[in-house]
C-alpha cells in the first residue's frame, strides 16, 4: 500500500484520496466533487513544489531535525519542545540548536522562553532568527505579530505559505538540532511540513501526551499519522504523569492511567516509551520564566525525567 508521503496527498483532500502520484489521480470515485479533481488528473498536480529542493539545500548543514507532536492540545507539547531544546543547548555548548514553533495560531515558545518582544531582523540573505543563548536560535510567528494579543485568522494555504518561509528564508546556518513545535493534530500544517522536510535530515518525532484515555486516543492517530507519511517515531512522552508535592517531593497520580498510560500503548503500537514527566509547580515557573529547568533544579525527579528524555533523543540521532 502506497504511503500518504508516496502518493503526496493535497492539504484540502478528502479521507479516500488516491494522492497525486496515482494513475488513478483525478479519475477515481473519490475524486468527485474535490475541489483537486481538475489539476490532477491534467497532471499538473504531480509536479514537485521546487520549495522542496530549496529547503532540502537551504537544511544541509542540519544534522538533525526532529518535530514535536501531540493528537491533542494541552498536553504539554510546547513545554517539552522548549526543555527539549534548552537541555540539549545547556548539556553541551558546542551542541548548536534551533527552535522552530509552526503553531501558526497559537505560538506559545516565545513566551516560553521568555523572548516575548523580540523581534525577528531580515536581511538580503533572509530571516535572522532571534537567539535565546549563542547556540540556540529561535524563529517563531509571535515575533512577526505587531501585539502578542493578536488572533491569527488565516486559513491553511496561509499558513502553509508561513511554514514554507520560516524553512526557506530563515538563516539556520550549521545546526545539530532543529526542533520543530507543531501545531495539535494532523492537519494542513502537519501535512506540509512532512511534504516540504521531504529532502531534508529528518531524524523523526517526539509524540507527547497525557495518561488519560481521551489524550491517548488521539495519540494514536498521530502515531498512524507518522506511519502512513514514514516519519519515524522516536519515542513518546507522558506529561503530567503524576504530581510532585513542592513540599515533600511526595508524588501521587492526578490522572491515573485507566488503560494503562502511555506505557501500554507504546507497547501495542510498538514505539519507544521515552519518559513520564510528572506536574510540578517548579517546572511551571522554569517554563514561565524562560528557564532551563535542567539547569535551575537538576536534582527533581522532573529534571532527572528530561534527561533520560534527552539521552533517548540523541542516542536516536545522527552524529
Amino acid at each position: 500500500m502506497e504511503s500518504s508521503s508516496s502518493k503526496n496527498v493535497p492539504s484540502n483532500a478528502n479521507e479516500s484520496c488516491p494522492g497525486v502520484g496515482s494513475d488513478t489521480a483525478g479519475k477515481s470515485d473519490a475524486c468527485a466533487g474535490c475541489p483537486n479533481q481538475t489539476v490532477c488528473s491534467s497532471g499538473e498536480a504531480q509536479k514537485e513544489d521546487p520549495a522542496i529542493a530549496e529547503i532540502g539545500e537551504k537544511l544541509k548543514n542540519v544534522k538533525n531535525v526532529i518535530l514535536v507532536l501531540s493528537g491533542k492540545g494541552g498536553v504539554g507539547k510546547s513545554t517539552v519542545s522548549t526543555q527539549l531544546a534548552l537541555s540539549l543547548a545547556h548539556q553541551d555548548e558546542n551542541c548548536n540548536v534551533g527552535l522552530l514553533d509552526i503553531d501558526i495560531c497559537g505560538p506559545s515558545v516565545p513566551r516560553m522562553l521568555g523572548l516575548e518582544g523580540q523581534e525577528v531582523h531580515q536581511s538580503n540573505e533572509g530571516w535572522s532568527p532571534v537567539y535565546f543563548e549563542d547556540n540556540l536560535a529561535v524563529m517563531s510567528i509571535g515575533f512577526l505579530l505587531p501585539n502578542k494579543d493578536d488572533a491569527v485568522i488565516w486559513r491553511g494555504p496561509r499558513k502553509n505559505g508561513l511554514i514554507k518561509q520560516f524553512l526557506t528564508d530563515v538563516i539556520w546556518e550549521e545546526l545539530d538540532y532543529l526542533i520543530i513545535d507543531t501545531p495539535p493534530g494532523t492537519s494542513d500544517e502537519h501535512i506540509s511540513i512532512i511534504q516540504y522536510l521531504k529532502k531534508a535530515p529528518v531524524t523523526g518525532a517526539v509524540i507527547v501526551t497525557t495518561p488519560q484515555e481521551v489524550a491517548l486516543s488521539d495519540v494514536r492517530k498521530e502515531i498512524n499519522f507518522c506511519k502512513k507519511t514514514e516519519t519515524p517515531v522516536l519515542g513518546v512522552v507522558e506529561n503530567m504523569s503524576g504530581f510532585v508535592c513542592p513540599n515533600c517531593a511526595c508524588q501521587s497520580e492526578i490522572f491515573p492511567p485507566v488503560t494503562g498510560g502511555a506505557a501500554k500503548m507504546c507497547e501495542d503500537m510498538k514505539v519507544q516509551m521515552l519518559g513520564r514527566v510528572p506536574l510540578e509547580p517548579k517546572l511551571l515557573l522554569s517554563c514561565e520564566a524562560g528557564k532551563c529547568f535542567i539547569a535551575q533544579h537538576p536534582d527533581t525527579v522532573t529534571a532527572k525525567a528530561f534527561v533520560e528524555i534527552v539521552g533517548k533523543v540523541k542516542a536516536a540521532s545522527k552524529k
